[in-house]
């Protein structure tokens, strides 16, 4: 703001006017030349009880209740100082028609914090949805992990006793592996918007072997050894049943978390951990229990090292797809997976006939073999090995892992009803040493970190209440000992 200078003789007229309302010792001088000043004007906070005070003053009022632009503030310094002959009543006619014309600046900022709240809401909205449909998909993972897992232990042990061929067994298991791949392309086939041919998709997936793509050099280096660990695991893991019960098999097998840290840490130079330590103490402390639980007898001993066994397979086929492969993505798995069941029909087929010739797992015709168990063990493997794989796509990791701690005690109610084991104290002690070292490998590697940071802001809050408690106390104070000593509050550079 500044004076305007007019062409005709009516600026000095309007010059003189202006010179009575300003002392002869102040030159007139412009606003900007006082910004800094201004600037403090902006923090200036007034205590309530000077507010009533001086109610008569209009300028206290303003500075409170007025919009903090930079025209107010300038009306405010006029009408303070009575620079440049400035009229209150012009500034405040021309302040009401900025207000009928414009909402005041408090409805605009509710009116802001409106919309801006409900976009707020809007996105919890959404992200508790999500939440909501991943943890629900989680549990109906979870559900699916634990029946298939413990139906297909309870279905082998009901098979050997009409087939006993474990190997078998887990040969024609393994060859349903074959089905992944397409299973696969039906899901791709449904969700993906570009759709691809078979042939697209397949060489594309086959990238994760290497530039040349599944080579038969790439077949024999890097699938076969996998496809060995796969048989090992399943067939020590089914002969296993044989020897002793479904729950302590399953309780033991859920050791290969254990071992999986282990071997991480020491080949792949994982993140040292002590709760994980502390989670495969617990795993070998279940073990010795276990097998103390039976009295160390030579039947339970070989069924409790078959499963100590398949377990350390199963972990060298994790540690060692990590090192040599990395990560897989689902079409990759799912291509991997599939070439386990190639090499199984090409190189490991021989081996069932070679037991039934030696009459090592024989069967006397093929008519009382059970097919419906067969292919219900196959199916249910399976089901379980999707769900295991393909599971993180819809749900958290850790959910799926809790379905295989899930499948103990499921199978120790099928066993209590079905076969005659005894749940001695020792047994008990066992499982539970063996879950909660599966649960602590659960942990995730920053748990410790959340819970400091948990402990801290706990500790804050307490701070923060006990303040706030003595601050409710000292406003039942009469407010004649506020007014008698006021306070106004100092200027914020």
């Amino acid at each position: 703001m500044g004076i305007r200078e007019f062409p005709n003789g009516s600026a000095r007229g309007k010059a003189a006017t202006l010179s009575a309302f300003r002392s002869p010792d102040v030159s007139p001088r412009r606003l900007s030349d006082i910004s800094p000043q201004l600037r403090q004007l902006k923090y200036l906070v007034v205590d309530e009880a000077i507010k009533e005070d001086l109610k008569w003053s209009r300028s206290v009022e303003d500075l409170t209740s007025a919009s903090v632009g930079l025209t107010s503030i300038e009306e405010r310094i006029l009408r303070i100082t009575g620079y440049y002959g400035y009229q209150p009543w012009a500034a405040s006619y021309k302040r009401d028609e900025r207000s009928r014309e414009s909402p005041a600046p408090a409805e605009a900022q509710m009116q802001a914090g409106a919309e801006g709240g409900g976009r707020v809401n809007r996105c919890c909205w959404k992200c508790s949805v999500t939440q909501l449909k991943k943890i629900f998909w989680g549990v109906a993972v979870v559900l699916g992990v634990c029946s298939s897992w413990s139906g297909s232990t309870q279905l082998a042990k009901l098979t050997f006793k009409k087939f006993d061929a474990p190997f078998t067994l887990t040969w024609f298991a393994t060859n349903w592996n074959f089905l992944f791949f397409p299973l696969y392309y039906l899901g791709h086939v449904f969700k993906s918007a570009e759709k691809q041919s078979p042939k697209q998709r397949y060489r594309e997936c086959c990238r994760f072997f290497g530039d040349n793509g599944l080579t038969l050099k790439v077949f024999f280096t890097k699938a076969a050894p996998f496809g060995v660990l796969w048989t090992l695991t399943n067939y020590l893991y089914l002969h296993a049943i044989k020897k002793i019960n479904t729950t302590d098999v399953s309780v033991l097998f859920c050791c290969n978390k254990a071992f999986v840290f282990l071997l991480s840490w020491i080949v792949l130079r994982d993140r040292f951990m002590g709760v994980r330590i502390v989670a495969a103490i617990f795993a070998i402390a279940g073990i010795v229990m276990m097998t103390y639980a039976d009295g160390f007898h030579s039947h339970s001993v070989i069924g409790i090292a078959l499963v100590v066994g398949s377990a350390s397979m199963s972990a060298l086929y994790k540690v060692l797809f990590k090192l040599l492969l990395g990560s897989a993505k689902f079409g990759e798995a799912a291509l991997f997976l599939s070439v386990l069941a190639v090499f199984n029909v090409l190189f490991v087929t021989c081996i069932p006939v070679i037991l039934y010739f030696t009459k090592v797992e024989y069967w006397s015709s093929f008519d009382i073999i059970p097919w419906g168990n067969l292919c219900g063990f196959s199916i249910l493997l399976l089901t379980f090995n999707i769900l295991l794989n393909f599971g993180i796509a819809i749900t958290y990791p850790t959910l799926i892992s809790l379905g295989i701690v899930l499948s103990v005690p499921v199978n120790a109610v099928v066993d209590h009803y079905t076969s005659e084991i005894v749940f001695n104290s020792v047994r008990v002690i066992a499982i539970i040493i063996i879950g909660l070292g599966f649960l602590l490998l659960l942990l995730p590697e920053e748990w410790d970190v959340w819970v400091i940071k948990l402990l801290t802001r706990l500790k804050v809050r307490k701070k923060e209440e006990i303040p706030e408690g003595n601050g409710d106390i000292a406003s039942g104070l009469p407010n004649k000992s506020r007014r008698t000593r006021p306070s106004m509050s100092s200027f914020a550079h």
